[in-house]
């Protein structure tokens, strides 16, 4: 990993592992550590934000450059060519986890209970930056956190659905970013480093109805940009069939502010009125909303949508 990129991660509270792998706390994590909310996960789905890990095993890495991304994009490659082992990455990502937490035991805010619970994540969250499908052996690194209990949500841009076609085991939900309602808007928006990015995004998209896993579409809207595109939207979701769709609202924030303007936002009833239309075209029920991180959440059955953690670890 190159030393430049290492201080500037470090400088945004990353904590790096090996010589590609990164885990940073989220805002909700630290929110709700602190007696407040959870992110949407914990409210669509039963996640806690205080027992959630948010990690990648491809910082330096990503077939993508999204204009909407408010992360540090020092992406050098789309090959990891000296790859870390699964087990390494996940019993460092777990200390450096720990690690960032440290401060949070003798505040105050923390109560006792819930910092005990934060020393035992039940979540990873394989989504922090990067494309994680560019680690080879991430479906080692899948089945060793499943052993362990973790519930595991894995976000992919959906330009290597070779990858996901062989992936084993699968994640506990794995999430496709459907930002490019078409080829132009696609290239436009996500600014795509490999030539046939869109072909292999729509694969994935026909790929997925396949995928024995919950599955979730995201789209990531962006106003007077990529929405709100209905027409090119529904067709998407149709050939994906998710369990969930979730609309979320862009934020100016971090780097993206660079590329896109505060009128990019779309406000929270703008996401509403998108996620309602569409959910009535699919026959989707409009199941969740989080307001302050203008999310939305369409489900084929509400029932199904928390997790059951039972269900989570794998017999050894």
């Amino acid at each position: 990993m190159q030393n430049s990129y290492v201080q500037v991660y470090k400088k945004q509270h990353y904590g790096m592992v090996g010589k590609h792998s990164a885990v940073k706390v989220c805002h909700w994590t630290k929110s709700q550590l602190n007696g407040g909310e959870g992110c949407y996960k914990d409210t669509f789905y039963g996640i806690g934000s205080h027992q959630c890990i948010q990690m990648t095993p491809a910082v330096n890495s990503c077939t993508e450059n999204c204009s909407f991304c408010w992360r540090f994009q020092g992406f050098d490659s789309m090959h990891i060519s000296d790859e870390d082992d699964p087990e390494f990455i996940l019993e460092n990502s777990i200390l450096q986890h720990k690690k960032l937490l440290s401060g949070f035991k003798g505040n105050p805010k923390v109560s006792r209970e819930r910092w005990e619970e934060s020393q035992n994540p039940k979540h990873i969250a394989i989504s922090l930056t990067g494309e994680p499908t560019i680690y080879s052996r991430l479906g080692e690194f899948i089945e060793l956190a499943t052993r362990r209990g973790f519930s595991t949500f894995l976000v992919t841009n959906g330009t290597l659905p070779m990858v996901l076609e062989k992936l084993h085991p699968l994640p506990t939900q794995l999430y496709v970013t459907v930002a490019g309602p078409t080829k132009k808007v696609f290239n436009e928006v996500l600014n795509p480093a490999i030539g046939n990015a869109w072909e292999n995004f729509n694969r994935t998209l026909e790929l997925l109805p396949s995928l024995d896993t919950r599955k979730v579409v995201r789209h990531t809207l962006v106003k007077d940009v990529n929405m709100p595109f209905l027409d090119e939207y529904e067709k998407m979701d149709r050939t994906a069939s998710p369990d969930f769709i979730e609309s979320k609202g862009y934020v100016h924030v971090g780097q993206s502010m660079d590329r896109l303007s505060a009128s990019n936002m779309p406000p929270h009833e703008m996401v509403v009125e998108f996620s309602k239309e569409l959910g009535k075209r699919l026959g989707y029920v409009y199941t969740a909303e989080r307001k302050e991180s203008r999310v939305t959440l369409l489900s084929k059955d509400p029932n199904k949508a928390k997790i059951d953690f039972s269900k989570i670890a794998m017999p050894s």
